[in-house]
């Protein structure tokens, strides 16, 4: 899913492109990604696009008459800029929104359709969407450790929590969590106030440095590379690799579509967390050091 970097690119990018351009239609291949019915989504034709912004990792369309249109990529939703007019993937596409400079292109890869369009009318009804979640980059000490134990979560479910912190999502909570050496699982309500402090400043550098990053990839061109796995990351989508700093090699938690992506190492003082998918399979057989697991992979061969 794109996360706060990627969004932030996608708005930097579209801003030179439609901004102040008037939207001619908005082409639609699959009726499905409207979520929303009234207004009708035609209403937004050959109006102009007054501003574009972002709620946590939804991008939203500002058009005259307060006509917002608010754009959830979900998982596998892409955005491409093309050529005035340019045809609509067949397997991919969702949706082109034609302006006189060139056609946005809604595409999502994948089976399951999430990628979502809606149209609403006013900022009452665009508040809806604000589920009022920090932003992380913007935050106070005191701000962030306010929201960071307001509930007590494990610290890989905190971040990723949209109600809480703006933006963040499985690919960097990870990245923030290495770079704050922190384990994924800790309880929140059991972060010193020293942890909380290297928490709120791995987050900061982190997104930081990774929006300075694609911000240099993508120069002034359109973002084509939006992905969670980098292989610059330090240990997310790196399951088995070594870890950048350590050498250990990075580990992972599988549950339910997600992985979370830690080193033992430089995060849990040499303890691996079980690994729900293998764990049931190897009953009481889970390693729970680099060292069994070493033996354990050897035993494999």
């Amino acid at each position: 899913m794109p996360e706060l970097p990627d969004v932030l690119l996608y708005i930097e990018s579209l801003k030179p492109r439609i901004l102040n351009q008037t939207l001619q239609r908005l082409r639609l291949a699959s009726p499905f990604v409207v979520r929303s019915v009234t207004p009708p989504i035609a209403a937004i034709h050959n109006r102009n696009v007054r501003a574009v912004s972002r709620l946590g990792k939804q991008i939203v369309l500002r058009f005259d008459s307060d006509l917002f249109l608010i754009v959830h990529l979900m998982i596998a939703g892409r955005f491409q800029w093309k050529e005035p007019g340019a045809r609509i993937p067949g397997k991919l596409g969702l949706a082109a929104l034609d302006f006189p400079s060139g056609t946005l292109l809604l595409t999502e890869a994948g089976s399951k359709k999430r990628a979502s369009l809606h149209l609403v009318e006013g900022e009452r009804a665009l508040g809806a969407f604000d589920r009022g979640a920090l932003e992380v980059l913007d935050s106070s000490s005191e701000e962030f450790r306010a929201v960071l134990i307001r509930e007590n979560h494990t610290l890989k479910r905190a971040l990723t929590d949209p109600r809480l912190f703006s933006g963040i999502g499985n690919a960097y909570s990870d990245e923030i969590l290495h770079r704050a050496r922190l384990s994924p699982m800790k309880l929140t309500s059991k972060l010193s106030q020293e942890e909380t402090a290297r928490l709120q400043a791995a987050a900061k550098s982190t997104l930081t440095e990774w929006i300075e990053r694609l911000r240099t990839e993508t120069g002034a061109g359109f973002p084509s590379k939006v992905t969670a796995f980098r292989p610059e990351m330090a240990v997310h989508g790196r399951y088995g690799e070594a870890c950048p700093d350590c050498g250990s090699p990075v580990q992972r938690i599988v549950y339910a579509e997600n992985e979370c992506n830690y080193c033992a190492t430089c995060q849990t003082e040499g303890r691996l967390l079980a690994d729900r998918a293998l764990s049931r399979l190897l009953k009481q057989d889970w390693p729970r050091s680099l060292d069994e697991w070493e033996l354990h992979i050897e035993s494999r061969k």
